[in-house]
């Protein structure tokens, strides 16, 4: 029987995108949050279920970050 992970989905560019500003801070605080505690439990010697898990939130954090700056730059005109 292959178990299944309940991990949040890979945010894809189109669907950060859609969310309001408002919706994406509390997806960012989210994202920081677990990566927080899984890089916790690293430092701690413990063994992460899914390594791959903390580069996908480090990337995902990007997105969202690199969104809300072009929505920056675009609302100042530049």
């Amino acid at each position: 029987m292959r178990r299944v992970e309940l991990a949040l989905a890979i945010l894809r560019i189109k669907d950060i995108r859609s969310m309001s500003s408002t919706e994406r801070k509390q997806k960012l605080l989210e994202l920081r949050n677990e990566l927080a505690k899984m890089m916790a439990m690293v430092k701690s010697g413990g063994a992460v279920e899914n390594p791959g898990r903390i580069r996908e939130l480090r990337r995902a954090i990007a997105r969202i970050l690199t969104v809300e700056r072009e929505e920056q730059m675009r609302v100042r005109g530049r």
